[in-house]
């Protein structure tokens, strides 16, 4: 049997009667297409051009593309020749783009034209690179241009593989530092399918799947292409920022079946629906990952466009979701159950497994699973222990067996000895009408004990007169006085990474640097 990922989710289509299926299209511009038969026959081709240019099997190719045609035949191209794609954010530094390359020991790079300048610098001192491939127009002097690398290059044909094989890497989102290298096998792709996919989503042939998470986030690789491509359906691809009336736009002009958001994005475009207007769509399914979603947010969502979010959990060592709220079975304010196919457990610090009210830390067993990270050893050990992963997120179980997030473990901090769960009063003051987003970290007061500090984004044009105590007192009656924010400090933004997750590290820097 074949166990290349690359056979199932692409050259299968063809000779099951799904070949002229299109398999992607971007949105807007000139709005590219290409079918599951164009697909299989460009990423083989893309396989040959690697061996004719001497990119070797399990030699690493660094992905910093923008979500566009040419990202799937790449990517599938890669696997059909056994050379393993770093998908890389694209939102980061040039400083880290120099780590992540020198890390990854990539011996090319293939980069979007829009991309080019900010790594440009980095490329040039990382000293493994063999070759640049650069997709776009005007293509700078020294590099090589996407389609002269493809053109009169043979098909090849699929390299064997072990399901076990190392098939593609991605680098973990930095919510709390530099971004790690998570290494994931062929199995893993199909065994998201097999779950998520098709237990949760229920993802038909005639589905079309709007992902506002870029390919290179974990979250984004499922929604875009694996779950997708499993069943023969349609990916809209948007290489550029979705803003709220970027996204209506195109749910109004593409009409997805099936929209993938993040919660910040879900708040946001909430109060542009709000203002203008809920156009009409073909939405079945919406579903949101990369932080829990706000009980308000999701309330305010349904009322307003007919549609459920289905909250759930994923991370990049697990690839996709695996805990999950289900179509007709939504409770908001939870992160659901665990997806079938997985399992999941609450530990305590003593590693037993807690009981309902109480707060552990989150594992989950399950077939995607990483390999582990690259070059991190002792950060290995940590994560993976055995057949569980740990994902570093506190959890309480409530008694109907639904899981409620309570935060990171590095965010997690005690009151009065008891502990505060910073994403609950951040649910509490978004409740409040004026606010947008919130985020909660610990502070230390002036007898050295540590009490909560709430960093407010508000709505659009409010005025924020009068509001600190207005928004303690809703805490305060909402969820408990003594969890309410001793300190509140109204601020244009949240520092986030790419994929929507605030970086409270950050947060609790700066106020450490202007103590």
């Amino acid at each position: 049997m074949q166990n290349n990922a690359a056979t199932w989710f692409v050259d299968r289509h063809s000779n099951e009667g799904r070949g002229e299926n299109i398999a992607f299209r971007e949105a807007f511009g000139n709005k590219r297409s290409i079918t599951y038969q164009q697909l299989s026959a460009r990423s083989s081709q893309v396989a040959g051009a690697f061996a004719r240019a001497e990119i070797h099997r399990e030699e690493r190719i660094a992905c910093l593309l923008l979500d566009q045609i040419e990202y799937p035949e790449i990517y599938w191209g890669g696997l059909k020749g056994g050379v393993i794609p770093v998908a890389i954010n694209t939102l980061l530094s040039t400083e880290v783009y120099e780590t992540i390359l020198q890390d990854s020991r990539a011996c090319c790079l293939v980069v979007s034209a829009e991309l080019w300048e900010v790594v440009k610098p980095a490329a040039e001192r990382c000293e493994h690179l063999r070759k640049i491939i650069f997709i776009g127009e005007n293509t700078p002097p020294g590099l090589l241009n996407y389609n002269d690398f493809i053109n009169g290059a043979e098909a090849v044909a699929t390299v064997e593989v072990s399901s076990d094989e190392c098939a593609f890497w991605l680098y973990s989102s930095g919510s709390t530092g530099q971004p790690k290298g998570v290494r994931h096998v062929h199995g893993a792709l199909k065994a998201t399918a097999d779950t998520y996919g098709a237990r949760v989503l229920g993802i038909r042939e005639d589905d079309v799947v709007f992902s506002v998470a870029k390919i290179f986030f974990a979250y984004g690789l499922g929604n875009a292409m694996t779950f997708p491509m499993s069943v023969g359906a349609t990916t809209v691809l948007f290489n550029g920022r979705p803003t709220p009336d970027v996204v209506v736009d195109i749910v109004t002009a593409e009409q997805p079946t099936i929209f993938c958001g993040v919660p910040t994005l879900y708040a946001a475009t909430l109060a542009h629906l709000e203002q203008h207007g809920v156009p009409d769509h073909r939405l079945r399914l919406c579903i949101s990952a990369g932080e829990a979603l706000p009980e308000n947010i999701g309330t305010r969502w349904h009322s307003l466009i007919g549609v459920d979010i289905l909250d759930g959990v994923g991370s990049t060592e697990m690839l996709h979701i695996f805990l999950s709220n289900s179509p007709g079975d939504v409770q908001y304010g939870t992160s659901g159950v665990a997806v079938p196919g997985y399992e999941v457990k609450c530990v305590n610090e003593n590693g037993t497994q807690i009981k309902p009210g109480e707060v552990g830390e989150l594992l989950v067993k399950g077939d995607s699973s990483a390999e582990g990270y690259w070059n991190q050893r002792a950060k290995t050990r940590q994560t993976f222990e055995g057949e569980w992963t740990r994902t570093g997120d506190k959890y309480e179980i409530n008694d109907q067996g639904r899981y409620l997030y309570c935060g990171r473990t590095d965010d997690m901090f005690k009151v009065s000895g008891i502990w505060v769960s910073p994403f609950e009063v951040e649910q509490a003051l978004v409740s409040h009408s004026a606010v947008l987003e919130a985020a909660v970290v610990s502070m230390k007061d002036n007898d050295g004990l540590e009490k909560p500090k709430a960093f407010i984004v508000l709505q659009q044009d409010t005025d924020a007169t009068g509001l600190e105590t207005a928004l303690k007192d809703t805490v305060k009656d909402k969820i408990g006085k003594w969890k309410y924010p001793r300190w509140i400090e109204f601020v244009t933004e949240l520092p986030k990474t790419a994929t929507g997750k605030i970086q409270r590290f950050k947060l609790r820097q700066s106020d450490s640097d202007s103590a």
